[in-house]
């Protein structure tokens, strides 16, 4: 990839953006606080059924998901009920150093009750944000970083038998500290959040060593050990499409 392919302030390139650039650059929200969704129904293709949601009743609603009962058409005229979790979004960071070292950060997660390595990540929680600010904010507040370069890395479903969560995933590179005065306050379960740094390889090693089980973490190391190995080619352009999701 050339310096062009690398988008930077003020920069034009179509396949990566820098979250001080135009928002026009960066991805559209994934569906989180006031935004629009991303299909309300996801099509199928030719000659399949349309699984149609003929009745929803909604059991729970907090300020990351809500918990939905959908009774859904089934093939042959039946129907069932499906219960999933309806996610705001996410976003998460690959964030690569200038000697190849990715940042990890370890934080524990009450639903596992342990401690995890994981990526730079959280929530598209606040209306309107483009996808690769709210990936910065997330950079800075968890590990204490900016970045100038930005790519979009990988998109997934994290959990698609129960929950319509897309993650986007991107790639960050030249990197610098945050200021210890302009740092984020961390509290609750962040407040005990550490990060390390390590060979991008040695993270690898670690996802096959049992060590890191974060799907999120899993899928982006993965793609950017591969992308690093290509030369870092931009694979889609920042605002590409997000994958279908019912909402």
């Amino acid at each position: 990839m050339t310096d062009a392919d690398t988008a930077s302030p003020g920069g034009d390139a179509q396949s990566a953006v820098s979250p001080g650039g135009d928002a026009q650059s960066a991805a559209s929200p994934v569906g989180g606080v006031g935004s629009s969704p991303v299909a309300a129904s996801p099509p199928g293709g030719a000659g399949q059924h349309e699984y149609a949601v003929l009745h929803r009743e909604v059991r729970f609603t907090g300020p990351m998901f809500s918990v939905v009962s959908d009774d859904v058409a089934m093939p042959g005229g039946t129907h069932a009920e499906r219960d999933f979790m309806r996610h705001v979004g996410a976003v998460g960071v690959v964030a690569l150093d200038a000697d190849g070292r990715v940042v990890l950060v370890r934080q524990y997660r009450h639903p596992v009750g342990d401690f995890l390595w994981e990526l730079p990540a959280g929530l598209v929680d606040i209306a309107g944000e483009p996808l690769v600010h709210a990936a910065a904010r997330e950079l800075a507040e968890e590990a204490d970083l900016t970045a100038v370069s930005w790519q979009l890395l990988a998109d997934l479903h994290t959990t698609p038998g129960c929950s319509n969560e897309v993650i986007r995933l991107f790639l960050a590179r030249d990197l610098t500290e945050v200021g210890a005065g302009e740092r984020y306050h961390r509290e609750h379960e962040e407040a005990e959040l550490t990060t390390r740094r390590l060979p991008l390889d040695d993270a690898i090693a670690m996802i096959f060593r049992g060590e890191i089980t974060n799907a999120a973490a899993v899928v982006g190391l993965l793609a950017a050990a591969r992308l690093r190995d290509q030369g870092f080619p931009v694979v889609r352009p920042a605002d590409a499409p997000l994958p279908p999701r019912r909402t």
